[in-house]
């Protein structure tokens, strides 16, 4: 596609200015800042003044300063339409079927050449886009890559209503081209920084569908959108221009969420989606616009495999669990005298159960292993089936609270009042409003805290560019690590009580374990890097520990939390700390504060805090 854009270029150099009728420069300045036109070429009001394109690549464009100038880009493509038809599938109107169907509506243009455009008439059939689904695979936070949840689209064929048959859908997604495996935790960081190209992908939707709710075990919400035959295959002619052209992938703004919003906006023009998102697109904050905006028809949901099987194994007593182990380890204990003891239905539950860990485990394990017991198992079901499996469906993603957080406190530390003013980008911590998010999830990005103490004393409290935890609970089948990392600026506390300003990188692992309903305990092992001005040797490591309760309570979250920092310069740190919301209503919490700080350098300090959160996007 690339070469092919290329000696198009090349050959409107000689023939553009002799093909074209002439079009009044009245007209010419009316199409070019017709709304449909700008999101067709992806343009937004540069920040001096003028356009620029959201689109980085020159095969885009067919005039020189196109990226930059959608008149230019205008007359370019006209020009270029009146090319000879025996270009064939390399014609400009092959090329940019969006492009030609406005233009030819716009202008009436009943003279223009009829190319074969082949490859593309081919390519539209096979697809057959008759309506649309905006699919949300939800959070998934032992990836840094799918930790803000992600988006696409399902195009669906005609008469495609149901599960089953989706899987013969197409999936348009949009994400960052990423070389080799890099899974890394530098991922996010190339992402906030445009380090990655961002690609338009049209693949079958079983193979998204197995990436997201099988690899990674993650729910997915479908939302099926009310556009109808005519508005989808709008929005799917241009995906065709789109194919291989490259747009610079932004973690926060420039993602796949805000691409599939301007591609909504083609399919529909007049609905105002992108305007919202001027700083960030975080995924859920895009659903729920798309919701408001009165797109959305109805809504299904995917349990993950992890769900399902949790689900499952709910209603079995400790020693049923020990059971679901051993099958799924070694199928033929399904002839033990002893399991043959249990009843008829605790059977059919355990061996259910059992093929369910099995599947879970598939993506980790030999092929053939995995199989072979899987087969075993599916046997000993289908001679013994369970009663239908049910999943509580979860709050929906959209409900919870939005992902920027502006803060506002007032309290006390060792005898000194202050105010402090916060803003959070994105997106939830541990005690935030829980509706819509999972329990003992945390993901903080660029957190900004300054602190105004009495006599009008301003300073810097901390600043944040990423703390992440995730404490998802252990249990009798699954065993998923615990773990933490973070880094930016805080305030600790140093010598005679002073707090420097210092810059750490910290992280840790360890476990978290289900202690009630509501109730969870978490034990974590932690290393911190730290630069400090006050240390001998200015950056010093240390080893400690992160320890606590989490517990869902009627007003909220409540932590309880222990913390030690031991450096190898000798220094000891120390912190105990208590934290309680008030859930006051889905976008507006109020945060207690109280903690108790130790140092050998210094006597211990107090410090109460209130404060007002306030959720917006």
């Amino acid at each position: 596609m690339t070469r092919r854009r290329a000696i198009l270029k090349r050959i409107f150099a000689v023939l553009a200015l002799s093909l074209s009728p002439p079009l009044h420069a009245a007209t010419l300045e009316q199409l070019a800042n017709d709304p449909y036109w700008i999101a067709l070429g992806h343009y937004e009001t540069g920040k001096l003044g003028g356009w620029r394109s959201y689109v980085d690549d020159d095969d885009f464009f067919l005039a020189e300063d196109g990226d930059s100038d959608p008149a230019a880009e205008l007359q370019a493509t006209l020009k270029a339409l009146y090319q000879p038809a025996e270009l064939g599938d390399r014609h400009p109107q092959c090329v940019y079927p969006a492009r030609t169907r406005w233009l030819k509506a716009q202008l009436q243009l009943d003279d223009l050449p009829s190319p074969d455009c082949a490859e593309y008439r081919n390519w539209i059939a096979d697809v057959n886009p008759h309506s649309t689904v905006l699919v949300f695979p939800a959070a998934y936070l032992n990836s840094p890559s799918s930790m803000f949840g992600h988006t696409l689209l399902r195009i669906d064929q005609p008469d495609i209503d149901s599960h089953n048959t989706a899987l013969l859908s197409y999936a348009l997604n949009f994400g960052a081209f990423i070389e080799g495996d890099d899974n890394s935790i530098l991922y996010a960081w190339r992402g906030l920084m445009g380090g990655y190209p961002g690609l338009f992908a049209l693949v079958p939707y079983r193979e998204k569908l197995s990436e997201y709710n099988r690899l990674e075990n993650r729910d997915l919400w479908e939302y099926r959108l009310n556009l109808t035959a005519e508005e989808t295959a709008r929005m799917v002619e241009h995906v065709w221009e789109l194919k291989q052209i490259r747009f610079d992938y932004f973690f926060f703004d420039e993602n796949c969420s805000y691409r599939l919003l301007e591609l909504l906006e083609i399919a529909r023009p007049g609905i105002e989606l992108t305007e919202h998102f001027p700083l960030t697109a975080i995924p859920t904050d895009t659903v729920r616009a798309v919701k408001e905006a009165g797109l959305i028809e109805r809504i299904d949901y995917r349990p993950s495999r992890e769900r399902e099987l949790l689900a499952r194994a709910e209603p079995l007593n400790s020693d049923e669990q020990a059971w679901v182990l051993r099958l799924s380890q070694d199928p033929t204990q399904l002839d033990d005298s002893d399991f043959l003891a249990l009843p008829t239905e605790r059977r059919a539950l355990i061996q259910d159960a059992a093929f369910r860990l099995v599947r879970y485990h598939a993506n980790d394990e030999e092929r053939s292993s995995n199989a072979q017991r899987s087969f075993q198992l599916l046997g000993a079901i289908n001679r013994n089936p369970p009663p239908p499996l049910q999943v509580e469906r979860p709050p929906l993603p959209e409900e919870g609270h939005e992902s920027r957080t502006w803060q506002l406190a007032g309290g006390n530390r060792d005898d000194r009042a202050f105010a402090e003013y916060g803003l959070r980008m994105a997106y939830h911590d541990l005690n935030d409003n829980l509706d819509g998010f999972p329990l003992g999830a945390q993901i903080e990005i660029f957190q900004l805290k300054l602190r105004q103490y009495e006599n009008n004393h301003w300073q810097l409290q901390r600043l944040d560019l990423a703390n992440i935890r995730s404490l998802t609970p252990r249990n009798a089948l699954l065993q998923p690590l615990s773990w933490q990392v973070g880094g930016g600026l805080e305030r600790v506390l140093g010598e005679d009580g002073d707090t420097p300003l210092v810059s750490h990188i910290s992280g840790g692992a360890g476990a978290t374990w289900q202690l009630h309903d509501y109730l969870l305990g978490f034990a974590l092992g932690t290393a911190r890097l730290e630069y400090n001005e006050d240390f001998a040797a200015v950056i010093a490591p240390a080893l400690g520990f992160n320890s606590g309760l989490l517990w869902r309570n009627p007003l909220g979250n409540l932590t309880l939390e222990a913390a030690g920092d031991y450096f190898h310069n000798g220094e000891v740190r120390r912190r105990l700390s208590l934290n309680q919301q008030w859930e006051m209503s889905r976008n507006l919490g109020l945060h207690l504060s109280a903690q108790r700080e130790f140092s050998q350098l210094a006597s211990p300090v107090n410090e109460v805090r209130l404060e007002l959160r306030w959720y917006h996007y």
